[in-house]
């Protein structure tokens, strides 16, 4: 029989203890959001660069505009203005391989490449090793390329240069940058590492393992799900994005009528 424990959180009637630090005097107004998340992640603080580097990455995933998981959340709003977390729910369940949960593949895309990074490893024959392995699998590399931005997905070269400031710009990145140089060459076209790419090789640079890589990014995008349900109350398109789909996707049906 299993014992039933937890060494994340405890409370008393006088008190809440995380990670053996007193919430109230210890934790409240010293710990930003994304310190807390770190901790929650590592079951430690993060160190100044740490702090820096994490909270870049949380922030890279906040918010993309009208992607597929903010017009689930603002449609099921639309249904249910009154369960907000319904709404979240519905965004969040759609971060997978493809949106946001990319971050996932690449990570342990590149851990299983390269398990040792203190290694004198050829990161060209490495790259050239993953990205031939998953041609001959029919399969995409997971953080490579962008469906509109092009040549470069603008966050890249910002989350480089602040891994190269706090001292985590380190084999994992090297890596992921000579599978996107890879991909171009056998492609022929410009195929650039993306942000979640890049977030893949920042969580192996930060030890985190890849199972939680999708956890960073869903608590990310929630926050920037909760911003969109409060503009859709204040301004809503969920129903006119509901009516002109209706009506586009249709429209054949009442030309065939007409004729």
């Amino acid at each position: 029989m299993y014992s039933i424990k937890t060494d994340i959180a405890w409370s008393t009637p006088d008190s809440i203890t995380v990670f053996g630090k007193d919430l109230p005097s210890e934790i409240l107004g010293h710990l930003s959001f994304g310190d807390m998340a770190f901790l929650e992640i590592t079951s430690r603080v993060p160190s100044a660069n740490e702090s820096r580097m994490f909270n870049a990455m949380l922030v890279t995933l906040v918010e993309h505009g009208l992607t597929p998981s903010t017009i689930a959340t603002r449609m099921t709003y639309l249904g249910a203005p009154e369960a907000m977390q319904a709404a979240v729910a519905a965004g969040l369940s759609g971060l997978g391989s493809v949106f946001v949960g990319s971050v996932e593949g690449s990570a342990k895309l590149l851990y299983e490449a390269l398990p040792e990074p203190g290694s004198n490893s050829d990161i060209p024959a490495l790259a050239r090793g993953i990205v031939s392995s998953l041609a001959e699998q029919g399969l995409i590399v997971p953080g490579i390329g962008h469906p509109f931005h092009k040549p470069i997905d603008p966050r890249t070269p910002r989350l480089i240069e602040i891994a190269e400031e706090t001292g985590f710009s380190g084999p994992y990145v090297a890596l992921i940058q000579e599978v996107a140089a890879e991909v171009e060459r056998q492609k022929g076209k410009s195929m650039p590492a993306n942000a979640t790419g890049i977030l893949g090789a920042l969580c192996c640079e930060m030890g985190f393992d890849w199972k939680v890589c999708r956890g960073i990014g869903v608590m990310a995008r929630a926050v920037g799900l909760v911003g969109h349900i409060l503009e859709e109350a204040r301004n809503p398109i969920a129903r006119e994005i509901w009516l002109q789909t209706e009506k586009e996707a249709t429209s054949h049906f009442r030309k065939d009528s007409a004729d």
